[in-house]
């Protein structure tokens, strides 16, 4: 039985989670969650046992000093709250950890009790997989679900997704059994530069997390971090003609495909984030990252002993290959 003391009871609680690891490319995903949880002073109140879940070769405890004294930092996943204000305030439970690496089903249960004692109406989690977008343009962020109803009360799609999962996949599906409504949202990091960190994949969950549970999030420097982000590709890029040739190509790809979507109500969307901001508002995985279609992939952009890997062609507009389908 889990006990939560000192823990008030709480309003309208949505449970935010993100795990380092496979589901985490260009660490968007933990970062985004460290980024509320610092913004609103999250305050722990629960870690789970690492000893029940992690292999400490694979991820390894850290020593630091603390006023002479040495001490030991475990691997693990912690659980904060935070409140946020406004005229319909409401807490977020965060959850931030890494994927572990045994006893997943239960790792999940263990959360899920959490999210029962706490009284979570909702569960987000959030994960950035690797794919062939390019740096330029906006990130393609996806929200899916298991839950028909949810899909469209919430305009989210459905997931199809079959192939390799990971705990972002375990745990969602375990929420749905567990009668807990549940959301992924997946950001999309262009393969060829995977290496953390990515603000600009970190500032597009965190957009599309307050347009799904209506709150309004503080983003401090991550607006001008991005910036700066995508300048530095664009210089790296730039040096090398072969993968701005790739980029170029990857954006009338992406320009072509999503033509027909440049409507009305992605306007009204962004339109409306604009009003609520300014109304009064105050390590990776060994195996590399989740990709579109599942597998892992490495970045393009980093140097190897080898030399500079050239980025593959990209699929033509219309293909069966140029159809993405985000990971569970």
């Amino acid at each position: 039985m889990i006990e939560l003391e000192g823990v008030p009871e709480l309003i309208d609680p949505v449970m935010v989670a993100a795990f380092e690891g496979w589901n985490d490319a260009g660490d968007a995903a933990s970062t985004a969650v460290a980024h509320l949880d610092r913004e609103w002073k999250g305050e722990v109140f629960a870690a789970l046992d690492a000893e029940d879940y992690y292999d400490f070769q694979v991820n390894r405890p850290t020593v630091f000093m603390e006023a002479g004294v040495r001490k030991i930092t475990w691997p693990t996943t912690r659980l904060s709250v935070v409140r946020v204000g406004g005229d319909k305030p409401r807490d977020l439970v965060l959850v931030r950890g890494i994927e572990p690496s045994m006893r997943w089903r239960s790792f999940c249960n263990e959360l899920l009790g959490f999210a029962h004692e706490l009284g979570v109406e909702l569960v987000v989690v959030l994960g950035a997989l690797l794919g062939d977008t390019p740096h330029t343009r906006p990130v393609p962020i996806s929200g899916t679900t298991s839950d028909p109803d949810l899909a469209r009360r919430m305009d989210l799609e459905e997931t199809k997704y079959e192939g390799p999962t990971g705990i972002v996949g375990v745990l969602q599906e375990a929420c749905t059994h567990a009668g807990v409504p549940a959301v992924s949202l997946w950001a999309a990091v262009p393969h060829y530069v995977s290496q953390p960190p990515n603000p600009k994949a970190t500032l597009a969950l965190l957009n599309r997390l307050e347009d799904l549970i209506d709150v309004r999030i503080p983003l401090g420097e991550l607006p001008e971090d991005a910036r700066a982000w995508q300048v530095g590709v664009d210089q790296l890029a730039a040096e090398d003609s072969e993968v701005a040739e790739y980029v170029q190509s990857l954006e009338e790809a992406r320009d072509t495909a999503e033509l027909p979507e440049a409507s009305g109500e992605a306007i009204a969307r962004e339109f409306e984030r604009y009003l609520r901001r300014h109304d009064g508002g105050g390590p990776p995985a060994s195996g590399g990252h989740a990709t579109a279609d599942g597998s892992d992939s490495t970045s393009y952009l980093r140097d190897n002993p080898s030399g500079r890997t050239r980025p593959p062609k990209p699929p033509k507009p219309g293909t069966d290959d140029d159809e993405e389908s985000s990971e569970d």
